[in-house]
């Protein structure tokens, strides 16, 4: 039987940093990429430091299991941090800002690393959201709940769409509701980007294939959290998960693909600026990091 989360920590879940997590500072940053004709640029807004205390990683496994991960690949074993990253995408037409952070009501720094990159946040054409946690999607309002990208069409699949709606912030889904345009998993939501269904996490969970071929990059939104026990572990179970089953499976099959493949990926979870490979090893896989220059 899946295992859900509890109604209450979902809505905890959407309305603010992902439950057990303390969010801490961080410093502003622009990391500028091209892959193809694709201009990027990596965004820093915060991270998030979760206790290793079984609580969130490795669900009903002894302690020790995920501090042996932790160890074996240099790590501090007390606690697990995560970054909290956007990505930028200049393609013609349109400047698209995928996901947009914990927001600076919690001392998010999306809009100094946006200006670090000489982006003022007028300028975004389209929101591409993954998701509707709090982390990616906090960022949508100023400290005064206004729209911090008031010219941006907010775009999220429609099952993500309806999942906000019924489960999160009514503040935010009014503040956001006319600039909302749900598409069917799998669409192309924009010339040269294309959704990736990517279920589990949330029900209407996406990622964002941008480009063709060897020049595509692909958003894997939170299909993996930890650059170390996600890609060590695919198969433990993590709490942040609204399906832990269905999770669990589509990270197993993403990752078999993306190692096979060698499809550059940008995970907004992983060590800044979040750019590189998943590489196979041993009985799980590596992060390999690999920013274009």
């Amino acid at each position: 039987m899946a295992h859900r989360l509890f109604p209450a920590l979902a809505l905890a879940l959407l309305a603010a940093a992902p439950a057990c997590a303390k969010p801490a500072p961080a410093s502003p940053a622009a990391t500028p990429f091209t892959i193809g004709e694709t201009k990027f640029v990596a965004l820093r807004d915060m991270s998030n430091v979760v206790p290793n205390d079984g609580s969130v990683f490795g669900v009903g496994l002894p302690g020790e299991q995920v501090s042996a991960v932790l160890k074996a690949r240099g790590a501090a074993t007390d606690q697990i941090p995560l970054g909290v990253d956007a990505l930028l995408a200049m393609l013609p037409g349109h400047v698209v800002l995928l996901d947009t952070g914990l927001g600076p009501k919690v001392g998010g720094v999306l809009p100094l690393s946006l200006a670090e990159a000489h982006v003022a946040p007028a300028s975004v054409t389209d929101i591409l959201i993954t998701h509707s946690h709090g982390d990616h999607i906090g960022g949508l309002l100023t400290k005064e709940g206004g729209l911090a990208f008031p010219n941006a069409t907010i775009r999220m699949s429609a099952p993500e769409w309806a999942f906000l709606r019924a489960r999160g912030s009514k503040a935010v889904v009014d503040a956001i509701r006319a600039k909302v345009q749900p598409f069917a998993p799998g669409a192309e939501v924009l010339p040269g980007i294309r959704a990736v269904p990517l279920p589990g996490h949330t029900p209407g969970h996406s990622g964002y294939l941008i480009g063709t071929g060897k020049d595509a990059l692909l958003d894997i939104g939170d299909t993996a959290h930890s650059s170390i026990v996600s890609l060590a572990k695919p198969d433990w179970v993590i709490q942040y998960d609204t399906d832990a089953d269905e999770g669990r499976a589509t990270r197993k099959a993403e990752l078999v693909r993306l190692a096979a493949s060698h499809q550059r990926i940008f995970a907004p979870h992983f060590p800044y600026p979040g750019v590189g490979y998943v590489v196979k090893a041993g009985d799980g896989y590596r992060w390999q990091a690999a920013v274009p220059r």
